[in-house]
């Protein structure tokens, strides 16, 4: 079967290890990377640049451990800083249509990275290459899954490119 263009090329990255959920009243949104977090992080992104992806866009929760996740990327990239966003509907409770109405709004084959969080990523993985159906995948901590989204409308489509593990790309660094 013919592979079909992409209208985008969609990465979606889950947030290295974070620290232990806060104490009840405590703000998990500050919950921030650990520092096997952080350096697993610094690896992926290292594997990234070794693989030549591109991107137009960064666009990460505004949560702690997403944003520090997101900016390494974007560092080791070489991303400019207007093309690193926090965007809200990438929060555990984000809205995914809002989030595909932004992603629809890109060029034909833009290459957009978007860091989350679990189960909302692996939701929307599900959402967009199985119809929400049968199919499922589980992201792991710094996991990466590539999607060429076919369509956005009537509903968002997409064929599952890759799925790497944290492991996978450690190997692709070394």
């Amino acid at each position: 079967m013919p592979q079909v263009p992409a209208h985008v090329d969609l990465y979606l990255l889950r947030h290295g290890e974070a620290g232990k959920r806060l104490a009840a009243g405590s703000k998990d949104s500050e919950r921030a990377l650990t520092v096997t977090g952080t350096k697993e992080v610094e690896e992926i992104a290292g594997a990234l640049a070794k693989l030549g992806i591109k991107l137009d866009l960064v666009a990460t929760s505004p949560l702690a451990r997403a944003r520090q996740t997101a900016g390494m990327v974007a560092k080791k990239l070489k991303i400019k800083k207007d093309k690193l966003q926090e965007w809200d509907e990438l929060k555990p409770e984000g809205s995914r249509a809002k989030l595909y109405d932004r992603l629809a709004r890109f060029k034909p084959e833009a290459s957009v990275m978007v860091v989350g969080h679990e189960p909302y990523l692996s939701s929307m993985v599900s959402e967009l290459v199985f119809d929400g159906q049968k199919g499922r995948i589980v992201l792991k901590k710094a996991g990466l899954v590539r999607v060429g989204i076919i369509s956005f409308r009537p509903r968002p489509k997409g064929e599952l490119r890759w799925l790497l593990t944290p492991r996978h790309m450690k190997m692709m660094e070394a």
